[in-house]
């Protein structure tokens, strides 16, 4: 467990499992499964600041210490696939590059808005990694598994999970992809 988060800023963190409320439904039934769930706290925060810049700005988290989670579709032959990709909020996702190699795809864009809240189950501005469809892999930029203390989504828009990097690294479908972001 983390017992301190120096990257929470003005945030009160508690234990995830102790407030599995700020969670959407599919975060709070994999955050159950996970075999470390200590390890993870959640924070409530005012809704309309959960994008990244205005959240950071408004709470004192550093920037550096957040990573974003985007859904990605790829389409080939008329075949969807999707693919939740988490890069640091000061990186992009190669996502014409990269991404759209390993999807195996001819053309990859960022799912369109609707899509990716009605599959995840969460909220658009929330979308994390944890919870995420069955089946969908989970790329990690190299330096988002390696960060001792991140804040993601929590798949609402008024609550962040902070959370290590090894424990996303460890989701089941979760791969570690060099160059992913730059």
């Amino acid at each position: 467990m983390v017992d301190v988060w120096t990257i929470a800023g003005s945030l009160e963190p508690v234990p995830v499992l102790s407030r599995l409320d700020l969670l959407a439904e599919p975060v709070a039934a994999a955050v159950k499964a996970l075999p470390d769930p200590e390890r993870l706290a959640v924070a409530e925060i005012d809704p309309t600041l959960a994008d990244t810049a205005e959240f950071c700005a408004h709470y004192g988290s550093p920037l550096d210490a957040s990573a974003n989670c985007v859904v990605v579709a790829g389409k080939r032959g008329g075949e969807l696939r999707y693919a939740a990709c988490m890069v640091m909020a000061t990186m992009r996702a190669d996502v014409n590059g990269v991404i759209r190699k390993r999807l195996d795809a001819r053309k990859a864009s960022f799912a369109p808005m609707d899509d990716a809240v009605s599959l995840t189950g969460m909220e658009y501005g929330g979308i994390t990694p944890i919870g995420l469809p069955a089946g969908w892999p989970i790329l990690l930029s190299p330096e988002v598994a390696a960060a001792p203390e991140l804040v993601v989504g929590s798949g609402i828009r008024g609550s962040k999970i902070l959370v290590p990097g090894d424990v996303l690294a460890k989701l089941p479908g979760a791969e570690i992809i060099e160059d992913l972001a730059r």
